[in-house]
């Protein structure tokens, strides 16, 4: 697929996303219920309602493309995958939804050769949409306005590092930054971690606890977009389309 086509797939993706949004939204105004899954994670009806709002829109903007979601893989509903298919997570950050914190997010992402290739990450309860489509550059809308967006290259006085507010072991973390000139430390919920490098607001997020792809993917590609990059612990690029849909221990930053 051109990089004209995913730029239009993209285009094509926004009004879904933000439709999603409104619906999360229409539920975060509500005194909604949280129940527990199988794996004890929480789930509410805003993930539920959203899910069912993209999986028809998704098909119809490029159809027969197999769609990986996280409440429909959570129902036993696995599909096979191939070099193209959809990840989506319809509420990435269900506890900063849960606490009212404004820090979830709704992601989809198109992934080709196991590579995320163009993806939106849309922040409903703060007016931020990050999008961005490998080749072709990121952009954030806010306040009606679209701005591009890129990577920073890591300041003087240090690197600003992004950690998950509700997941994540603080020695591991210490540990991992050991030698590392760090400016400042942010806490961040859901794949905003992964904005925030793409915008220039930070530069490092080393996350050393269990994702799922569904969970990053979005960011990912709009952080490759921007002129960063997802690499494992190791140094590889990080795949998507792995048995299980889980990920490694990886480490996301901007700029060389």
């Amino acid at each position: 697929m051109t990089a004209q086509c995913h730029s239009e797939l993209l285009e094509g993706l926004l009004p879904i996303i933000r439709a999603a949004g409104d619906v999360v939204m229409a539920v975060y105004r509500t005194d909604f219920a949280v129940r527990g899954k199988d794996d004890a994670s929480p789930v509410t009806e805003a993930d539920e309602r959203a899910e069912a709002l993209i999986l028809p829109a998704l098909e119809a903007l490029l159809p027969g493309t197999p769609i990986v979601a996280e409440e429909a893989v959570a129902a036993g509903s696995i599909p096979e995958v191939g070099e193209l298919f959809w990840l989506v997570d319809p509420l990435d950050g269900t506890k900063e939804f849960i606490s009212r914190n404004g820090e979830f997010t709704v992601n989809i992402a198109l992934i080709e050769h196991g590579t995320p290739v163009l993806g939106a990450v849309l922040a409903p309860a703060l007016g931020r949409l990050f999008a961005g489509c490998v080749g072709a550059g990121a952009f954030v809308e806010e306040g009606g306005q679209r701005h591009a967006i890129a990577c920073r290259k890591v300041p003087a006085e240090g690197l600003t590092v992004v950690a998950s507010r509700s997941h994540g072991d603080a020695t591991a973390l210490d540990a991992f930054l050991g030698g590392r000139k760090v400016a400042a430390l942010r806490n961040a919920g859901s794949s905003l971690k992964l904005c925030l490098i793409a915008c220039g607001e930070a530069d490092l997020y080393p996350r050393l606890g269990r994702t799922m792809e569904w969970d990053i993917a979005a960011g990912h590609a709009v952080l490759t977009a921007a002129g960063g990059r997802v690499e494992t612990l190791s140094g590889e690029p990080l795949r998507y389309g792995k048995p299980g849909f889980d990920n490694p221990h990886f480490v996301a930053c901007g700029a060389a």
